[in-house]
């Protein structure tokens, strides 16, 4: 009785660790990415946005990488054509130790939505937050339609992740070698028929010189860009006199959270102001009214002077009454409103840290515990 002999097969390097980190730590941030925006609320929105600029810096690392990495890494191995795609949709192509042409269309389609995403979702953050570089260049309607275009682009990844899984388990089956556990092994199995690969060899201090001036370029720009005046912001301060006036017995509240009309209006009625004599003299009536209406909704370009500027027709100056009031907080418990430090639905600066400058930053926001 003899022993049988077991052939260890020969394996052959192809992900090098640069790919493999980069596979799947873009994985990981892109995950992270989605689930904080399809499902986070305001508190994650600061997740959200790290996951997206990490996920695009590895993505231009990945580039760089395509130009200076080893054989398997770079573009040029499997850069895809028309007849290369119909080969291997019929099966008539040879076996592919790297990407084969469709998971390099897959390759290209996600590096090249990751760039998007990130760019769109910095014309939303100036444009509709008036936040980071980009704020000084784009409004409101810039940033809601970049945020349109974010939304369906956000989709594509979702169909393109899908695609991806199902296509490395097709494959796997197909050519009997599990692509997972290569993309984190980094050697496939060699097998007669394979096609001779000419190695290439890494230039790791090129790509490294390149990705640190990119890194400090974009640093820099974004230093640059970020200390531009923003246009279309809220007063940085309350009049005075508002101050005094109406800060007596509530905060006091930002003139761009209503618009003109509803100013107007408010301050036409002061003798029954919710329930309450309010009244003024002439003069100082003037004066805060003129000062409301000068800075009121229309003059600024922020989402809340936006939002809260469809007032609800019954009640045109009451802001808790507005829609946009009633959407955004319609998920708080009564409770805490009722209870200290809030007190009061209309108690803005309770949550908002930043209430008094008109600005509601979702960075800003800390409710507080019941």
């Amino acid at each position: 009785m003899t022993e049988a002999t077991t052939t260890q097969p020969t394996l052959t390097p192809v992900w090098d660790l640069g790919v493999r980190l980069f596979h799947w730590a873009l994985a990981l941030t892109v995950g992270l990415a989605a689930l904080t925006g399809f499902l986070g609320e305001a508190d994650t929105l600061r997740i959200h946005i790290t996951a997206g600029l990490i996920a695009a810096a590895l993505v231009i690392a990945r580039i760089v990488w395509g130009f200076f990495g080893p054989t398997h890494a770079r573009f040029a191995d499997f850069l895809p054509d028309p007849a290369a795609i119909r080969a291997h949709l019929n099966g008539a192509d040879a076996r592919h130790l790297g990407h084969n042409p469709l998971g390099a269309l897959m390759v290209f389609a996600m590096l090249a939505a990751v760039l998007v995403l990130a760019g769109t979702g910095l014309v939303i953050l100036g444009g509709v937050l008036r936040l980071g570089p980009l704020a000084a260049s784009f409004g409101p309607d810039a940033g809601f339609g970049a945020r349109e275009l974010h939304e369906m682009i956000a989709f594509c990844v979702v169909a393109l992740i899908a695609a991806h899984l199902a296509g490395v388990v097709f494959e796997s089956r197909r050519s009997r070698e599990n692509l997972a556990r290569a993309m984190l092994t980094g050697v496939k199995e060699s097998r007669p028929g394979d096609v001779p690969v000419r190695e290439t060899k890494a230039q790791l201090l090129m790509a490294l010189l390149l990705i640190a001036a990119l890194g400090a370029s974009f640093l820099t720009a974004n230093a640059a860009l970020s200390h531009r005046p923003v246009p279309g912001l809220p007063v940085t301060q309350i009049d005075a006199t508002t101050a005094a006036e109406c800060g007596a017995c509530h905060m006091a509240y930002p003139p761009s959270l209503l618009p003109a009309a509803s100013w107007q209006a408010l301050m036409a009625g002061l003798s029954d102001h919710f329930g309450e004599d309010a009244s003024l003299p002439p003069a100082t009536a003037a004066q805060i009214e003129s000062w409301l209406t000068a800075n009121a909704a229309e003059t600024v370009q922020t989402l809340p002077a936006r939002i809260f500027a469809r007032t609800d027709a019954k009640a045109p100056f009451t802001l808790t009454e507005t829609p946009a009031w009633k959407r955004i907080h319609g998920d708080l418990p009564e409770a805490l409103f009722r209870a200290k430090p809030v007190a009061s639905r209309a108690n803005c600066a309770a949550c908002h840290h930043d209430a008094a400058t008109g600005r509601f930053s979702p960075f800003a926001i800390a409710i507080p515990k019941e």
